[in-house]
């Protein structure tokens, strides 16, 4: 009876036969999708007849992938036949740019002269090119200790999961913890030293692809908020500036982002949202505690430093120096006040002790001054506390008292003793050589 088609499948329910142990093996054994592979067969015994060849669990039609006659070469698809698979004379069965769907079991069956069949197994699994996985994140801004970070690594293909952070693998610490199937990576409490690239990777025996990173920012901070002058840190300290010197202050902290930064003068706030302060010119006035205030949009959190800003010693004490030094009778004279305070609220000059009755005059906060009970009419006061006296006499001589009141009531009282020279007509002998006049001229 010759073999076609289907035939013979009816003889081997009958004609089942236990032989020697065939078996089944892919070549090459980690198959990527694509690769053209072979299911080679070994152990096979014995003038055989024919094989069949299915892609199930068992000996169905359903999984019959193709049927192969020995003696002429003939074969027939099954209906699991895909178009890519063909029978080799020697039993191994080829499958040209294998899929996927090609994955799972495969039995050979076999039928020798006897009508004796013997059945072998083998299992196939073909692995996918991976696709780039995609990191996907709850969030790419965190605040730090607060937040929650949530990572998942997308990709359609089943295959193992790996974390990289900023280019290096991931190590596990406490605070991270991955869902079984390691696609899941979640932080708690995220901190500072964790903000940087992301990516995952997956992988299988024949492919890897990594995912482009995702950059995350932890926001922290203000912390450790200082006053720098001089590249020195002040914070806490008293700072000594020479009169009408300048003076630079500026704010640093640890925080990201950048804060805001607000300037304080004994506890008035300052038109100033920059991260220094400029001081132009030290005076009285300029004298007290500045205060940098740093905050954070980000976190809602701010930080202040302080530092006391004051003259030398030295500068504070005012002095008067009379213009010209040493004036003559009928000459003007100019008592120059020096280191006068620019807080100034008000000021008088007395002619003697500093009493009613020999008050020359007052300076008033609107910039007028008044003349006072001891005004001669020859006493002119400016702004800057100084004191002009017109066309001296040697009566003017004597002493003279300045008193000075201050927004914040500080009075100071400074005294000079001024002196004022006769003003002598030239000697005789100055005259004796004076050049004798003309003829004709007098």
């Amino acid at each position: 009876m010759a073999l076609t088609g289907y035939s013979w499948l009816l003889l081997s329910a009958t004609f089942l036969s236990a032989g020697a142990e065939i078996t089944i093996t892919p070549e090459p054994d980690q198959p990527a999708e694509g690769d053209n592979i072979t299911l080679a067969v070994h152990g096979l015994t014995g003038e055989l007849l024919a094989y069949n060849w299915y892609a199930g669990p068992t000996l169905s039609l359903t999984y019959l992938v193709a049927s192969y006659i020995v003696s002429t070469g003939d074969e027939t698809p099954g209906p699991a036949h895909t178009g890519r698979e063909v029978v080799r004379p020697d039993g191994s069965l080829d499958i040209r740019g294998a899929l996927l769907g090609h994955s799972g079991t495969y039995i050979l069956q076999t039928l020798n002269r006897q009508l004796q069949t013997e059945v072998g197994y083998g299992h196939l699994q073909v692995y996918e090119i991976l696709a780039q996985p995609v990191v996907l994140a709850n969030t790419t801004e965190l605040v730090e200790r607060r937040d929650t970070l949530r990572l998942m690594c997308s990709s359609p293909s089943p295959a193992e999961v790996r974390w990289f952070f900023n280019g290096e693998a991931l190590p596990i610490d406490l605070r991270l913890s991955l869902s079984p199937d390691g696609r899941v990576l979640t932080r708690h409490g995220i901190r500072r030293e964790e903000a940087g690239a992301y990516q995952c990777e997956v992988r299988n025996p024949v492919s890897v692809s990594r995912s482009e990173p995702i950059s995350l920012t932890v926001y922290f901070g203000p912390e450790r908020v200082a006053i720098i002058h001089d590249s020195t840190t002040r914070t806490g300290c008293t700072i000594k500036v020479d009169f009408n010197m300048s003076l630079t202050l500026w704010c640093v902290s640890r925080s990201c982002p950048e804060p805001e930064y607000v300037w304080a003068f004994n506890g008035r706030a300052l038109k100033n949202g920059q991260d220094h302060l400029n001081i132009s010119s030290m005076s009285p006035a300029t004298e007290g505690t500045y205060t940098c205030i740093a905050k954070n949009p980000k976190t809602l959190l701010s930080g202040s430093a302080s530092v006391v800003v004051k003259l030398t010693a030295a500068v504070v004490a005012m002095s008067i120096v009379p213009v010209p030094t040493k004036p003559t009778e009928g000459q003007d004279v100019t008592l120059t006040v020096q280191g006068y305070p620019k807080d100034l609220l008000v000021y008088a000059w007395y002619r003697g002790p500093a009493s009613e009755p020999n008050r020359l005059l007052s300076q008033l906060p609107s910039g007028n001054w008044i003349a006072g009970p001891a005004h001669t009419g020859r006493e002119v006061g400016f702004t800057n506390c100084s004191l002009l006296v017109q066309k001296l006499n040697l009566t003017d001589a004597g002493r003279y008292t300045l008193k000075t009141v201050t927004l914040q009531g500080k009075t100071e009282t400074l005294e000079l003793e001024l002196q004022v020279a006769l003003n002598l007509p030239p000697s005789h002998e100055d005259q004796r050589h004076l050049p004798e006049p003309e003829p004709g001229t007098g």
